[in-house]
Parts: C-alpha cells; structure tokens; sequence
C-alpha cells in the first residue's frame, strides 16, 4: 500500500502514519519529472481548506499517474468533509481512476481567522480522533468500498461553496498579506516547513511569495509566533502531538 500526503500541522502525516503502508510526501513528488505510482491500495491523505482541496493536490491529481485496485482518499478537518469528498471524486473521474473509498477524520480547525485555537484544542478529546482512525484502518484493510455520491445536493452545494466562499479564503496571494513581528529571530523554520518554496527568509526580513498553499505551516510552526494574520482569535499555534517539527520539514523539503 501506498499513501501520498500534504502536511502543514502534522495532522495529515500522522493520519496517514496510522493507516501504514509507503509514505510519499506530495510537495516532494510534485518536485518530480513524472510521478508514476502503482501498488495494490494507493490512497491520498490531505487537509480540507474552505470546502475544497488544497492546491497542490488538485495540481497532484492532474500529474500523476496512478495504477491500483483500490484507491481511497482520506481528508483531515474540523467540522465537515463530504463536499470536499465529491471534489475529490470529480478529480478522479476527470484521470478514469476509480474512487472505492473516501472518509475524513474530524480533528481541530485551524483556520485561525474564524476559529479559536485555544478552544478547539481544548475540544479535540472529544472527537475521538483514534477511535474514527480504527475505523477508517480497518475499513483500508479490509478493502470495503465507502463509495462518494455525486448527488444533485452534494453537486450544488460543491458548486455554491466554490463559487461564494472558498475565494474570499483561499487564494495564491494569502501570504502577502502575512506580517512579521519583531520576534521574528530569522531562524528560517518558516521557509523550511512551506511545502510552496513560497517563502524566503534573509538577515533582515521573511519574503512571501505569490504561490501560497494556505496551509498555515510557517503560521503554526513558527518557534516565536512571529507571523500574523490580520485577523485571529487567538495567539496559539498548533501541531499535531504526535509528529515533530522536523517531521514536517523532512515533509515539505
């Protein structure tokens, strides 16, 4: 079994950790020529942003060419995942690759305009985090098809959503409007944890770029908190408490 993820917080990479099987890191494989993949269970682990996939996974799914049996696909989120199930479903059909699992596992939201990180960290017991990834690891090995429905409703509300809400929230020019504070001490973690290449860090300053993931990796990893957005609720970060920082660089570069 193969598994191919994107990890920012570190959610993703110990989801897919769990499931078990060969690791491949999406932003690394995008670096690649040609990406050809093929075993017997090839699955996709990834966060939802906004009700729509992450850029680089739709970019991804465009690129590479994957041969299996059984393919599924595993989202990360706080509060809801079928309509990003059906996007990931559209991005399947469009390559003829057959789509015979998908679930997501609820964990925190760390979209820190709207959601109090405090807060959601302090609800996370409550989801049951391991007891969905039992589940969704027994179903993986046991090869059971959890198929995604491209329903009228599921369809309309992919295509609302998409219209109305995912571009005031996701867009490749976010970071411009990233600030650095004086706390910053130019370490370069932030440029290391970017799974974009999108930021460079010199003596003096933090550079973004325009082709920013919205993942929030420099964000929530960052050692000093020194980057901010122009609207949060609160000052705490977030990374998964199973993985490491240099988990997640090891990651991205």
């Amino acid at each position: 079994m193969t598994i191919c993820y994107f990890t920012a917080s570190g959610n993703c990479l110990y989801v897919a950790r769990r499931i078990g099987g060969t690791l491949l890191s999406i932003p690394q494989l995008m670096r690649q020529e040609k990406i050809e993949i093929e075993d017997d269970a090839v699955g996709i682990v990834c966060p939802v942003y906004a009700v729509e996939l992450p850029f680089m996974i739709v970019d991804f799914m465009k690129k590479a060419d994957i041969k299996t049996d059984y393919f599924f696909f595993i989202l990360t989120c706080g509060y809801g995942y079928e309509v990003s199930l059906g996007h990931a479903e559209v991005a399947a059909q469009e390559r003829g690759w057959d789509l015979k699992y998908g679930n997501g596992v609820l964990m925190v939201d760390n979209y820190l305009p709207i959601f109090d990180m405090d807060e959601e960290i302090r609800k996370l017991p409550g989801k049951d985090v391991e007891g969905q990834l039992d589940k969704i690891c027994a179903d993986i090995q046991a090869r059971k098809e959890q198929r995604v429905k491209l329903t009228p409703a599921l369809k309309a509300q992919m295509a609302l959503y998409h219209k109305t809400h995912a571009p005031k929230v996701i867009n490749k020019n976010m970071a411009l409007d990233y600030t650095v504070n004086e706390d910053c001490i130019h370490c370069g973690i932030c440029a290391k944890a970017c799974p974009a290449n999108n930021i460079t860090v010199t003596e003096s300053k933090v550079i973004f770029g325009k082709c920013c993931e919205v993942c929030y990796a420099c964000l929530h990893n960052c050692p000093k908190k020194a980057i901010r957005l122009p609207l949060e609720k609160a000052d705490a970060r977030f990374r998964n408490e199973h993985i490491t920082l240099n988990d997640i660089i090891k990651a991205n570069q």
